[in-house]
């Protein structure tokens, strides 16, 4: 992963990186920075690249790379699969030689669409005076824009700084439509910058990314975008969303009202023939997560491979489903030597909900009691005892009970509202820029504070002081937007039945690198650390996409149940317990952050703790 960072200036005037755009780009790539200045034909343009890497692939690679005719790569990205590339190999070299090796613009495309893995990038292309530069389809990673007029010049970057004043909302998000092209010749005679876009298709060129008004709202300031004329698309290797609704509606074995149980799943296991659906996404999964985990650095001297006590790999955990499943198959592809660090954030309950926490102990039988019990017992026991650090603590139990020879680090991390608002203040609300709502608060900051990963762990019936050194951060970002998840898919289905959930799901999918993907990537980099997405493989993603709804989510059954149907079935084929029918409980919720500051707000208010003084 990288910190990437391109101005492309016209005039003279010496506009230079915002330092403190520039420190965090140097949090996001610690291992290696490096500035280049190349500039075209006749003093006409001026291309200022700096890119930082965290060194994660291979043997470390410094950027920005050029090569021997003059062409210039910044890439933030991994490449799990479409090229081959070997441990010791660095898969920034590889793409590198691989566009170097580019005649025309077909070329570059056919590359580009090969890519599996995530990516944003800026290349510069030396013969013709192009500079192309873009994110994948799902924008797993960041890039952001912004054209200074007084300046005359454009800024391409991982991160930005949220600024006072009327240059506060001139940075926004690159639309992950497709890639885009400057021809630098024509920018120079013009003095205007236009995007030549090339945007996502299906194989036979259904075009997914179509150029609209809705997706041109983050376009800079005058700047135009236009289609490229020659028609090329970038080609996904994903298929089509499966969009077929049944025929017949099958009667439910379950109340909608019922208190599902483990044993549902397995008598739905066996009444529906799914074997063979669970065994495929299981194997689909199990991949995506080996390629996560395993694609590591090779051979550094600098930085020596993680001692025995030390994990590579962290999953953002709160014992829901989704992170549970993820915890399952890292420790099939993780040697067995090795810690899994489970990093579970809670910020800290109001006042008014601990003062009435007893003064001694629950007894024994009170800790055998039912599920419920136990939930209200604990949380009246610390401040700290928020839903996801229960159901935290118990999917804890239920990784030790599957693979007990394991050292699994359940890391406590802690937030109180003092320290929530000092690193909002200082850093997050940076990250989070441009996005700019209650949720994008409420998750930036919880993200933020997980992965950091500093807290405590328990052993031995004693706590110390704890930080994640793992440089890989597992979550679980896609599973609800396959797989009907949230609230809003349930009421879809009663409102519009399969027809509208099928419509419901394909605009999530369409939706997601503007709502979640960017800023979480900018959040979790701040740490030097690097996120990734197993339910947004693309294999997972065509797996899911190739089966009819019904066979994903049954959302006549209760919840618990019916929403991630396939995905709980999964679970209990790996061994999972209770975690499998845990109902979906949002990130802001279980980690108490909503509401913490101001119980009156709605997600989607604009949301005044962001601005900076």
């Amino acid at each position: 992963m990288c910190g990437i960072f391109c101005l492309l200036r016209l005039s003279p005037t010496q506009l230079k990186c915002d330092k403190t755009v520039y420190e965090y780009l140097k949090r996001r790539g610690p291992n290696s920075s490096q500035d280049l200045t190349v500039t075209g034909a006749d003093l006409l343009y001026q291309c200022v690249f700096s890119a930082h890497v965290l060194h994660m692939r291979g043997l470390l690679t410094p950027q920005p790379v050029q090569d021997s005719t003059g062409n210039v790569l910044v890439w933030n990205g991994e490449i799990f699969g479409g090229l081959p590339v070997r441990p010791e190999e660095n898969d920034t070299n590889i793409l590198a030689q691989q566009l170097s090796a580019c005649n025309n613009a077909s070329e570059i495309l056919s590359v580009l669409s090969s890519v599996q893995g995530p990516w944003a990038f800026v290349y510069y292309q030396q013969a013709g005076d192009y500079l192309w530069f873009g994110r994948d389809f799902f924008g797993r990673r960041s890039l952001l824009w912004k054209f200074d007029v007084e300046g005359n010049a454009l800024t391409l970057t991982s991160v930005a700084a949220h600024a006072s004043g009327p240059d506060q909302s001139l940075w926004q998000e690159v639309p992950a439509v497709g890639v885009y092209r400057i021809d630098l010749k024509a920018l120079a005679e013009t003095g205007s910058v236009t995007f030549e876009i090339y945007p996502w298709a299906h194989k036979g060129n259904e075009i997914l990314s179509p150029c609209n008004e809705t997706k041109w709202e983050s376009l800079p300031g005058h700047c135009t975008a236009i289609m490229n004329q020659s028609g090329l698309v970038l080609t996904s290797a994903m298929c089509p969303l499966n969009m077929s609704v049944p025929k017949l509606i099958s009667d439910t074995e379950l109340h909608p009202n019922s208190h599902p149980s483990v044993e549902d799943l397995q008598q739905l296991l066996a009444s529906r023939e799914q074997k063979n659906e669970v065994k495929s996404l299981v194997d689909v999964l199990s991949e995506a997560v080996r390629r996560r985990v395993q694609c590591l650095p090779f051979g550094v001297r600098d930085n020596p491979p993680p001692t025995d006590g030390q994990a590579t790999v962290a999953i953002l955990f709160s014992g829901g489903i989704d992170s549970m499943i993820l915890a399952a198959l890292a420790d099939r592809h993780i040697p067995a030597h090795q810690p899994i660090d489970l990093l579970n954030v809670a910020f800290k309950l109001q006042d008014r909900v601990t003062q009435k926490a007893p003064t001694k102990r629950p007894n024994k039988h009170k800790n055998k009691s039912t599920g419920c019990s136990v939930a209200v017992d604990s949380q009246l026991s610390s401040p700290f005892d928020v839903p996801d650090r229960i159901t935290g603590k118990a999917g804890l139990k239920e990784l030790q009970d599957l693979n007990p020879e394991r050292r699994w680090n359940f890391v406590e991390i802690n937030v109180t509202q003092e320290e929530l608002q000092k690193m909002r203040q200082e850093c997050i609300s940076h990250l989070v820029h441009p996005l700019d709502t209650v949720l994008d608060d409420s998750i930036g900051c919880a993200v933020w504070f997980a992965a950091r990963g500093a807290g405590f762990i328990t052993g031995d019936n004693e706590q110390r002081l704890f930080t994640s050194s793992a440089k890989v951060i597992l979550t679980g970002i896609g599973a609800d937007e396959q797989l009907a998840g949230y609230s809003r898919h349930r009421v879809r289905f009663k409102t519009s039945g399969y027809e509208g959930l099928i419509q419901e799901l394909a605009m999530e999918l369409g939706r997601i690198s503007s709502r979640n993907l960017g800023r979480d990537d900018r959040v979790i980099g701040d740490h030097g650390k690097e996120a990734r997405f197993p339910y947004l493989d693309e294999d997972v993603v065509s797996y899911l996409n190739s089966l009819p709804v019904w066979e994903k989510a049954d959302l006549s059954l209760p919840r618990g149940v019916g929403e991630k149907l396939l995905l709980r079935l999964t679970a209990k084929e790996l061994g999972l317990g209770p975690s499998a029918v845990l109902p979906k409980r949002a990130m802001q919720f279980g980690s108490r952050i909503a509401k913490l500051e101001n119980s009156h707000e709605k997600a989607s208010d604009k949301c005044k703790r962001l601005l900076t003084e």
